[in-house]
């Protein structure tokens, strides 16, 4: 049954697609539709092709549910299809998907907004087979990927070699140019928004010290504290650090912004990492958690998305 008896929609959940995080994405987009079918919708589960416009175009949805993790379907280029064939879509619109997925355009919103984000510059690849482009420990991360892929931590006995050897497996392989940042020790923090509500805090302790693509999606290797354990006003400030972020960039639907909190310096030491306009809607993600901490079920969360769509 719908929400408040509201009429049943055609919802077309878009799924799966060709980033590093498909299999993410088809886990997220099968709870979508579980939930949306169990809401009295009628679900259509469409795996991301190259021929998704016709597909699409076939089916007619009442409004898309996008499901998809990483590029195409974060970076603007999905929603930028959607709004071309005027279908309504859940989730972030073009201009603030090309933006929160680029980290470097992310800190130019942001940081003149009065949220801190860590320094950090573009590098070349090719120049660290020469030297280092900050003092270690330092992180390097892709400029435009999700879901801390690509994300490695140089530090001074890290096997990486010194400068970083050239035949060494990390992101400098695979992307020829990354962000550099100072490594901020400390805790692994997060904050989701749905709406225009900030909803709770959640820590992230890793069995291996830090939260990347593994610790994200493997069962147990990644142990949620939610609410966190942390002073009032650390969890005031990520809510409104978070809150503030989502509303800068114009994010719509949901998101989650990422922080790293050195508690050695108090206030001081919380800095936002990126905002995640597609955050994850599996079993294991932190949108759904933060929700039902907040008495929303999965399937209310997933129905107030896709009537913010609309």
């Amino acid at each position: 049954m719908t929400a408040n008896n509201e009429k049943s929609l055609h919802v077309a959940v878009l799924m799966g697609g060709w980033s590093a995080e498909r299999e993410v994405s088809l886990s997220s987009g099968n709870g979508v539709a579980d939930a949306l079918e169990k809401n009295g919708h009628q679900v259509s589960r469409v795996d991301m092709d190259r021929n998704v416009a016709q597909v699409l175009a076939a089916l007619r949805p009442d409004v898309v549910f996008n499901a998809l993790h990483g590029v195409p379907g974060e970076d603007g280029s999905v929603q930028g299809m959607l709004d071309l064939m005027q279908i309504p879509y859940t989730h972030s619109g073009l201009a603030t998907s090309v933006i929160a997925i680029d980290k470097e355009l992310t800190k130019q919103q942001l940081v003149p907004a009065g949220i801190p984000m860590p320094k950090g510059r573009i590098v070349s690849s090719a120049s660290l087979y020469e030297a280092d482009p900050l003092p270690r420990p330092y992180v390097l991360k892709p400029v435009n990927e999700g879901s801390s892929v690509g994300v490695a931590i140089v530090t001074d006995d890290s096997n990486y070699g010194n400068p970083i050897g050239r035949d060494v497996d990390g992101p400098w392989q695979e992307f020829d140019e990354l962000l550099a940042e100072p490594f901020i020790k400390g805790r692994e923090l997060t904050t989701a928004v749905l709406g225009d509500k900030a909803l709770c805090v959640t820590e992230l302790r890793t069995a291996q010290g830090f939260y990347d693509y593994a610790a994200k999606y493997t069962e147990g290797l990644t142990q949620h504290v939610c609410p966190a354990e942390i002073p009032a006003d650390i969890e005031k400030l990520c809510l409104d650090y978070a809150l503030r972020a989502h509303q800068v960039l114009g994010c719509k639907g949901t998101s989650r912004t990422d922080f790293r909190w050195d508690d050695e310096q108090g206030a001081a030491g919380l800095f936002v990492l990126e905002t995640n306009t597609q955050p994850g809607m599996t079993p294991l993600s932190l949108v759904p958690e933060q929700a039902k901490q907040m008495g929303i079920s999965y399937e209310e969360l997933v129905e107030i998305i896709v009537r913010e769509a609309l």
